[in-house]
């Protein structure tokens, strides 16, 4: 699969290639920052795929943490575009800067722990307190 995709603005492009890992909603509670309150829709793309095309993005990593993503958003316009997570070897993007957003097969929910109530989840769809097996 080939995804691509930007910030509002257009000062950031990426181009992401290869099979999905996950995709899905996150409903915790730092999701629930960066998205304005909803759940955070994301497709998970192997990390050596992806590369930015057009400009770079800055980075935000909380230094109070263990085990702190780092998360990559457009310093011109605000677009939150991707996550990255320690240990994993994926790059998250957000639904809402592919060129394409029906690409998205949403699999899972994941967080429900900190779902709010007035947040949807498809009737169907595999949910998962924290994260799957565990």
């Amino acid at each position: 699969m080939r995804l691509e995709g930007g910030c509002y603005c257009g000062e950031v492009r990426y181009v992401a290639e290869g099979d999905p890992m996950m995709q899905g909603q996150c409903h915790c509670r730092e999701c629930q920052y960066i998205s304005g309150g909803a759940p955070n829709t994301f497709i998970a793309m192997p990390a050596n795929g992806f590369t930015y095309i057009t400009g770079q993005p800055r980075q935000f990593t909380r230094k109070d943490l263990e085990r702190a993503v780092t998360r990559e958003f457009c310093a011109e316009c605000g677009t939150h575009l991707t996550t990255k997570i320690p240990g994993l070897p994926a790059t998250v993007l957000k639904v809402g800067t592919l060129d394409e957003p029906a690409q998205f097969r949403p699999q899972m929910a994941i967080y429900t722990c900190d779902m709010q109530e007035f947040h949807a989840i498809p009737a169907g769809m595999m949910t998962f307190e924290k994260l799957p097996g565990h």
